[in-house]
């Protein structure tokens, strides 16, 4: 089954004529998933790739193709509203891929989907994937700027706020022959819309997925508030890693929701609170998919 999105996904991406945006909707079109339209004002009536149309407004695309989901590949500065008018349009799932978006305008958007239908993963996140079977007749979905290539079709679901390190644990478990139910990259932003909690209640539901790891890093309780919920209802096998140990209290380190601010925002309290919850806690990066390995048994 895996979670939020599958094969039957229908995509559009917002910001598709841009480079970046162009770049990876070419990518996720060859991985095999369903991209049905594109959004870019004053550029609706032409096409992407010769096949998939493009509109001047979400309402427009939605209309035309019944798109469920949204990748937002939006400047900054146009983000939020892009963010807004995919979730009037009436799309579930929208991804936000864009990093530097203002901390005020995602206020705003949190603000506004208060009592909506819709889920956003991000911002500033690397996407989400649903590996397919191994070829585009049984392909997955890929939303976002992940490496299609890394990933294998399983049982594994991973959880990340950094990108390059879902991509690393993504790549361990599959170089071992275990692959993946469903990727979800939630993003380092102080401001997202989607949580660890929020992905390990849905792994927690998903009878595709297994066992799972969870990636965190310093700054803020989201890591400790899903282990905790796990300790209680949680039965499948997880590991876990934070990163920044390193880290000095009062700097932001990489991510802008990386920042020591209270007792449980460091790494090493982090690892003992994942620990005490049942949750295999990895030392390095390169130990992931081999602690969650000794925790499953396999």
């Amino acid at each position: 089954m895996a979670i939020l999105v599958d094969e039957n996904t229908k995509l559009l991406v917002q910001g598709i004529t841009g480079s970046f945006g162009a770049r990876h909707a070419k990518l996720s079109l060859e991985y095999g998933t369903k991209l049905v339209a594109g959004v870019t004002p004053s550029k609706g009536g032409q096409t992407f790739e010769g096949q998939v149309p493009i509109f001047d407004t979400v309402s427009q695309a939605v209309a035309a193709t019944g798109a469920t989901a949204s990748a937002i590949f939006v400047p900054p500065p146009f983000a939020a509203d892009a963010i807004l008018e995919a979730v009037d349009a009436g799309v579930e799932l929208v991804v936000a891929i864009t990093e530097g978006i203002p901390v005020m305008d995602m206020m705003r958007v949190k603000a506004a989907l208060q009592g909506s239908k819709a889920r956003l993963v991000g911002p500033n996140c690397p996407g989400i994937v649903t590996p397919g079977h191994g070829d585009k007749s049984h392909g997955g979905c890929r939303i976002g700027i992940s490496p299609g290539y890394i990933h294998k079709r399983g049982n594994v679901g991973v959880v990340s706020r950094s990108g390059t390190l879902t991509y690393e644990a993504v790549f361990q478990l599959t170089s071992l022959g275990y692959g993946q139910s469903t990727c979800v990259g939630i993003g380092g932003d102080p401001i997202n819309g989607t949580s660890h909690l929020d992905v390990l209640q849905m792994f927690n539901d998903d009878p595709e997925t297994e066992a799972i790891i969870m990636i965190g890093e310093i700054g803020g309780t989201a890591e400790v508030e899903a282990a905790r919920w796990a300790a209680e209802h949680c039965k499948k096998p997880i590991a876990g890693f934070i990163a920044g140990a390193t880290a000095p209290p009062g700097r932001r380190m990489g991510h802008a929701g990386a920042i020591v601010g209270g007792e449980e925002d460091t790494a090493q309290a982090k690892k003992r609170i994942l620990a005490e919850c049942g949750i295999a806690v990895a030392e390095t990066p390169s130990d992931m998919a081999t602690t969650l390995l000794e925790k499953w048994g396999k």
